[in-house]
Parts: structure tokens; C-alpha cells; sequence
């Protein structure tokens, strides 16, 4: 690769958490090597370090050297030739090519179409969870698109939003989806019947809206282990395997699948004390936060939580089993990974994130 290519690949150890992952999502390929003054290789942090990070101490100001792994793999130039052998062999996708004073030269990355592990998944697939699809809004905020077709069949590309979202599932074996349905929703049962599926997809209408929660108490299907619930408008980039297994490992009632968001402050920002003295100044500050991005893991006794046949959020949820000490969690993805259709501009990217990969 080029020079400033190589430069996505790598970074000095003293920046933050919120910056590593800035330049993974930059990179696409999970990973950052970390190096000295000279370029000689420190060290090693994946996404799935920093999120392991993030879960264990909520801390995003931390220096990525507190959680690099300080023995990475390598190849030295004179082993160049090698260099493939060894990734298929460790079940790497990127390697670092040193020179002999150690310094990083070259990052060597695997040719892959898609961040899905399919070896990970002949062994881990999610063909026995449930997936319930909250397809009942109108989507105002699309205006006037959805005033001629529902919210999960406008196209992203020239697939329904609504057909990626299964489609990202069945990649993970998911068998079963439960849609449930209120605005048009004759329009979105006449598109998915007219499909040929491997898949299930049954329905659940509202005669009336009951917020992203509220139509839950409808499923008559009893969930025998914990299922997964998403907004029709998002699609995650991450390892949906990982998502479930951390929760029931986690202890969890609930697992809100969070992004992180950067939003930059347009000006300077004066913060001052009492009578009106300026203490300080700042320049177009950066703030960091996780926001919820839709998409949840719950278990099945949080349906009795639902109150029946009333207008209730997953939010009203949470904020009710947290009153309650009940364990409520989150599994943190960067900010790229969390593609959002609910607004034009969102969607745009959402098309242009989606054309880098192969269909």
C-alpha cells in the first residue's frame, strides 16, 4: 500500500479511545498498529479490544496504550515471501511488514467482501433466535417518500431497507422474524409475499400505534431464550454472534446496542464563573457519546414488564427496570458501524456505506 494508506494503519499510543476508533472506522479493517517516534511496532488494538474496554470501564479518555496488545503478530521483508502462509495459518487479515530496525513498512490486508467470519459462523449461527422487526411507524421524518411507501420498503440501493435488515440476519442463520406492522402494512405483507424465502416471517398488527415497545405484548409466540428487537430503519455493522453472546453472558435483562457519536461544537465555547468572568475558552470542542442506535437483545420475562394495549417505548422500558435495580447493559459499536435511515441525509450515507461492499 502507499504511503498515506499506511499512515490509516497506524498511530502513536498516547491517543484516546474515541480517536482509535475514529481511525479504525477510517481504515475498515478493525484494526490499528501502534508505533514509537520511528515508526518501530509497540503494539497491536482491534475494535474488539477497545470494546472490550469501553464494557469494562466506560472510559473513553484512556491513551490506546493502557489496552494494546504488546506482542503482535509480524513479518520482516526478507520473510515477505512467507507472509500469506502465515495469515491463513493464524487466521489473521492484516499483517505488519517490518524492516531490520523493526520499523512498519508495509501492512499486508486480506482480501475480504465482508466483516462476517464465516468460519466463526459454521459453529456459532443464530438459527434458533428469534428477530423481531418494529415495522409499524410512518416515518415522518422521510416525508413525502413514505407518504406513497412505508418506511420498510423504501429502497436503499434498490433493495428495501426492511429486506437488508433480514438479510444481514440470515447471514447469521437467523430462521425466524416476526414483523410488527401498523402503517400500511397490507403494501409491506404483499412485497415479502411475493419473495422466495429460506426464511419465516410471521406478523403482528397494532390497530392502533404502541410505540417501539408497546406492540410486543401482541406476539402471542412464547420466547423460550432471549430474541432480538430492531427499528426497520437501521442496519448494524458488527458481529451479530458477538452481540448475543455478550449478553447472555452478561447477565443483562436487557442489552441496548449503542454507537458511539462525535459532535463537534460550530464554535467557540466560553465557560465562565461567577459575576460573569470568562475562566476559559475553547475552540470548537468535541463531545463523545453513545447514543442508542434500535437495536436490542431482551429476555423473554421482559414482555410481562410491557404494560398491555399502551403506547410504551423501549426507552419507557429501560428507564422502568432501572428503577426497578434491574440489570440493564449496552454493547458498544463505533460510529460508522451504525447506519441510519431515518433521515435523508443519513440514508445517503447509509447507500454510499452499502456500495463498498459486494452485494
Amino acid at each position: 500500500m502507499n504511503s498515506e494508506q499506511l499512515k490509516g494503519f497506524l498511530s502513536a499510543g498516547n491517543i484516546t479511545v474515541v480517536e482509535a476508533m475514529q481511525k479504525i472506522d477510517a481504515n475498515a479493517k478493525g484494526i490499528l498498529y501502534i508505533v514509537d517516534a520511528d515508526c518501530r511496532l509497540e503494539g497491536v488494538v482491534t475494535d474488539g479490544d477497545i470494546r472490550r474496554w469501553i464494557i469494562r470501564t466506560a472510559d473513553l479518555e484512556e491513551h490506546v496504550s493502557e489496552m494494546m496488545n504488546q506482542s503482535p503478530r509480524s513479518v520482516y521483508l526478507q520473510e515477505l515471501n512467507t507472509a500469506l502462509d502465515y495469515m491463513e495459518r493464524m487466521k489473521i487479515k492484516s499483517l505488519p511488514v517490518l524492516d531490520a530496525g523493526c520499523r512498519v513498512v508495509d501492512v499486508i490486508v486480506k482480501d475480504t467482501s465482508s466483516r462476517i467470519d464465516t468460519a466463526r459462523l459454521e459453529h456459532q449461527m443464530l438459527n434458533d433466535v428469534d428477530v423481531v422487526i418494529m415495522a409499524g411507524g410512518k416515518g415522518t421524518r422521510l416525508y413525502p417518500y413514505t407518504k406513497i411507501l412505508p418506511k420498510p420498503l423504501i429502497p436503499v440501493g434498490d433493495v428495501p431497507i426492511m429486506e437488508r435488515i433480514i438479510g444481514r440476519f440470515c447471514d447469521y442463520g437467523v430462521k425466524r422474524f416476526i414483523a410488527t406492522l401498523n402503517y400500511r402494512k397490507t403494501m409491506i405483507r404483499s412485497y415479502f409475499a411475493d419473495l422466495m424465502t429460506n426464511y419465516k416471517l410471521d406478523y403482528v398488527e397494532e390497530s392502533r400505534p404502541l410505540g417501539t415497545a408497546g406492540s410486543l405484548r401482541l406476539i402471542e409466540t412464547a420466547f423460550h431464550k432471549p430474541f432480538i428487537v430492531t427499528n426497520c430503519d437501521i442496519l448494524i455493522d458488527a458481529d451479530y454472534t458477538d452481540i448475543y453472546e455478550h449478553h447472555c453472558k452478561s447477565g443483562n435483562m436487557l442489552t441496548i446496542v449503542t454507537a458511539l457519536k462525535n459532535i463537534i461544537v460550530p464554535y467557540g465555547v466560553v465557560n465562565a464563573k461567577e459575576n460573569a468572568i470568562v475562566d476559559s475558552m475553547e475552540e470548537k470542542p468535541k463531545m463523545s457519546y453513545f447514543v442508542n442506535t434500535g437495536m436490542y437483545i431482551l429476555n423473554p420475562e421482559l414482555l410481562d414488564y410491557i404494560p398491555e394495549d399502551t403506547f410504551y417505548h423501549m426507552t419507557d422500558l429501560a428507564d422502568d427496570l432501572l428503577k426497578q435495580g434491574k440489570q440493564v447493559g449496552m454493547y458498544p459499536i463505533s460510529e460508522d458501524s451504525f447506519l441510519d435511515m431515518g433521515e435523508f441525509e443519513e440514508m445517503h450515507r447509509m447507500e454510499q456505506k452499502l456500495s463498498l461492499k459486494a452485494e
